[in-house]
């Protein structure tokens, strides 16, 4: 299997902020919002699955765990496969650009504003739509397990959602990175899949992620206001998010490796 080396695999990405950047702030939010339902549709994919066994998980502790991990790498396989702009990601891949004066940072912030938008609109209309309304989460033991997701990630302390941000953003754009390192469609997939299992197994969390998840909870009557979602975990996951994948991972290989 062939792969690209850490030096390639920088200068694919300061070429893809250049076409981000680029982008259309209509074609941008288009986008934005498929990748929002890409998330969503692995979340709710990881969810079914990951809960579906609650006698097994309760002798088991790991296995919810490993079950969800293992099926929500659906959701960043779609985004890259499929074609989609996803915040954190883009959080990585747009470094190399603007490090490397190929785009400015008003660029990197416009792109980042408009895909995060795009990604919390996508989510919110999936999981109204295709999730709340059409009641696959409505039965035990499912409708049990979504509000305590929702009630636990808006309880954790503020440092402690930042920090596990960092780390599932670490591991997302990491998984980008091998993405792009892969030219066969199954080096892809592999690359894409092994790092973001390991960032749900462990528990971290994930702005576009947690745009599916708390909503969905709140639907389904946890007891979760709109402020506490975005200032009690929102908040603190993105700017952790932003960091993991703009420092050190992006800044980090863009310094590493860069075209001297």
């Amino acid at each position: 299997m062939k792969v690209s080396s850490p030096a390639e695999i920088v200068a694919l990405a300061q070429q893809a902020a250049v076409q981000k950047a680029g982008l259309s702030a209509r074609k941008t939010l288009l986008l934005s919002a498929l990748a929002g339902i890409y998330i969503a549709m692995g979340g709710i994919l990881s969810l079914l699955v990951g809960y579906g066994f609650p006698q097994i998980a309760a002798e088991n502790p790991g296995l919810q765990k490993l079950l969800s991990g293992a099926m929500f790498p659906l959701g960043l396989i779609l985004v890259v496969f499929a074609g989609a702009e996803l915040f954190t990601g883009n959080n990585a891949v747009l470094m190399p650009g603007v490090l490397g004066r190929t785009i400015g940072w008003k660029a990197v912030l416009r792109n980042w504003a408009l895909v995060y938008a795009g990604n919390f609109a996508g989510a919110l209309f999936f999981t109204y739509f295709m999730v709340y309304l059409t009641g696959v989460t409505a039965a035990a033991p499912w409708d049990e397990a979504v509000r305590g997701i929702a009630a636990t990630k808006t309880s954790l302390p503020w440092h402690v959602v930042f920090l596990r941000g960092i780390g599932a953003n670490w591991l997302v754009c990491l998984a980008v990175w091998l993405g792009m390192s892969a030219r066969s469609a199954a080096g892809k997939l592999l690359g894409l899949w092994f790092p973001v299992m390991c960032f749900v197994a462990i528990g971290y969390e994930h702005s576009i992620a947690n745009m599916f998840f708390i909503p969905l909870g709140m639907m389904q009557g946890a007891d979760v206001t709109p402020f506490s979602f975005v200032f009690d975990n929102l908040l603190p996951a993105t700017l952790g998010n932003v960091a993991g994948g703009a420092l050190f991972v992006g800044t980090a290989y863009w310094y590493a490796y860069r075209n001297r």
